[in-house]
């Protein structure tokens, strides 16, 4: 069984150190009955900027951006079953969870969060997930 490459729209592609080389990476891989999505930050979908505001405004985008992707698979958080999470200063996670706790919406997932400087300037939060399907 080949992987599937999965992409959305509406999230962009990371991996990428300038707007003008293409990606080294995809969005999402498909093998089999699990998903497997790159991380996503808080980047504007069409400008590939980082989006302004602090750690709640850019965990919305960043989440937002995940669930598209998971979208584009055919899934949501419900079929999530690990998160990884980088914030770059770990005092921001109170301010983090408040906000995962309410996009998730009771979804329960396995989750590690770790402090560490994601590559791009400004980001402040990166999250890659795995998801199955029955």
């Amino acid at each position: 069984m080949p992987k599937q490459v999965v992409t959305s729209r509406s999230a962009p592609t990371t991996g990428f150190t300038t707007a003008q080389k293409p990606p080294p990476i995809v969005q999402a891989v498909r093998w089999g009955n699990m998903l497997f999505v790159s991380g996503q930050g808080p980047l504007d979908p069409q400008t590939k900027t980082v989006v302004a505001g602090d750690i709640e405004a850019q965990t919305r985008r960043t989440l937002q951006n995940l669930a598209s992707v998971l979208e584009a698979a055919g899934a949501t958080f419900a079929n999530v079953v690990n998160m990884r999470v980088i914030l770059r200063d770990v005092a921001d996670f109170p301010k983090f969870n408040e906000v995962f706790r309410e996009i998730l919406d009771g979804e329960k997932v396995t989750r590690t969060c770790v402090g560490g400087t994601p590559h791009r300037a400004g980001v402040n939060v990166e999250i890659d997930c795995v998801a199955m399907f029955d």
